[in-house]
C-alpha cells in the first residue's frame, strides 16, 4: 500500500523533468502543479510562462485558469497571448505540457471531438495554444490517464502535431527541425519516443506495474526497449510540497 495517489506520482515524476533555468509552458491543472513543485525543489529559476501572458511567475498558489491574476505575481512580464506565442516561434520555450482526449503511437493529440467531425459523440474544447506550443516548442511533455481510449491507433482529430506520421513528416510540414515529443507521464509509466523510428515506447514502469499491463492498455504497438527503469515513488517532501503549498487545496490531487 502506498501513502500516494497516482496524480501525486505523476506530478512528482513531471517535476524531476524540469531542470532549473529551463522554459516552460504550461496551462493549468497537473502541469502547472509539476511546475510550482519544480520552483520549490531542484529548479527555483525555472521560468514558466502562461498562454495569457504570465511570464516567470512565483506561483503563490494554484490557478484557476490560465489568465488568473495568480500566473501574474511576482512576474517578469504580464504581456499578452501573441508574446507568449511568439516566443515559442523564436526558438525561446524549451518545454511544454499538454494533455488530450487521445494520444497515438507519434504523440500526435485529439483534444476537439470523439467520433466524426460534424456529428460526435462527444466535442471538447479544441486546441486552445496547444497547437502552438506543439508546433514550436522544443521538447513536448504530456500528462494523462493511461487506458486504450486514450492510447489509440487511429486518432479521431488530429488537433495537436506530435510527429505526425514518423521521421521527417514535422519538417516536411514546416515545423522546426529539433522540436518535437519527449515523454508521456502516465499513471501506469514514463514513455518517450524511438530515436529510428519516432514511435512511443517505455522508458521507466511505476511501482507494481509490468511491461504487459502498460502494453494492455495501450491501443497500439509500443516500440520494443532492451530495458526498463523503475520509477522512483515521490519522496517525502515532494509530497509535503505538493500538499502543504502547491496544492493544499486538492484542486489537481484531491486530497
Amino acid at each position: 500500500m502506498t501513502d500516494y495517489t497516482a496524480m501525486e506520482l505523476m506530478i512528482c515524476v513531471a517535476a524531476r523533468l524540469l531542470e532549473d533555468g529551463a522554459t516552460v509552458g504550461v496551462g493549468t491543472g497537473a502541469p502547472c502543479a509539476a511546475a510550482m513543485l519544480a520552483q520549490r525543489t531542484h529548479a527555483p529559476q525555472l521560468y514558466i510562462a502562461f498562454q495569457a501572458g504570465g511570464l516567470a511567475p512565483r506561483l503563490p498558489s494554484m490557478p484557476i485558469s490560465v489568465g488568473d491574476s495568480r500566473t501574474a505575481w511576482q512576474a517578469l512580464s504580464a504581456t499578452s497571448m501573441s508574446d507568449v506565442l511568439e516566443s515559442c516561434q523564436r526558438g525561446m520555450m524549451d518545454y511544454t505540457f499538454l494533455g488530450g482526449a487521445q494520444i497515438d503511437a507519434y504523440g500526435n493529440l485529439n483534444s476537439t471531438v470523439i467520433g466524426p467531425y460534424a456529428r460526435p459523440r462527444v466535442r471538447f474544447p479544441g486546441s486552445g495554444g496547444a497547437n502552438d506550443f506543439a508546433s514550436f516548442c522544443w521538447r513536448i511533455m504530456v500528462m494523462m490517464q493511461h487506458d486504450r481510449r486514450r492510447f489509440v491507433e487511429q486518432l479521431d482529430f488530429l488537433t495537436t502535431p506530435g510527429y505526425l506520421t514518423g521521421p521527417g513528416a514535422r519538417e516536411h510540414a514546416g515545423l522546426p527541425a529539433g522540436t518535437g515529443p519527449y515523454k508521456v507521464i502516465t499513471d501506469l509509466a514514463v514513455l518517450g519516443y524511438d530515436a529510428d523510428t519516432l514511435r512511443m515506447q517505455v522508458e521507466s514502469l511505476h511501482p507494481g506495474v509490468t511491461l504487459q499491463q502498460v502494453q494492455e492498455h495501450t491501443g497500439f504497438e509500443l516500440s520494443p526497449v532492451d530495458r526498463t527503469e523503475a520509477t522512483t515513488p515521490p519522496r517525502a517532501e515532494e509530497l509535503r510540497l505538493l500538499r502543504q503549498e502547491v496544492d493544499p487545496y486538492g484542486y489537481v490531487i484531491g486530497r
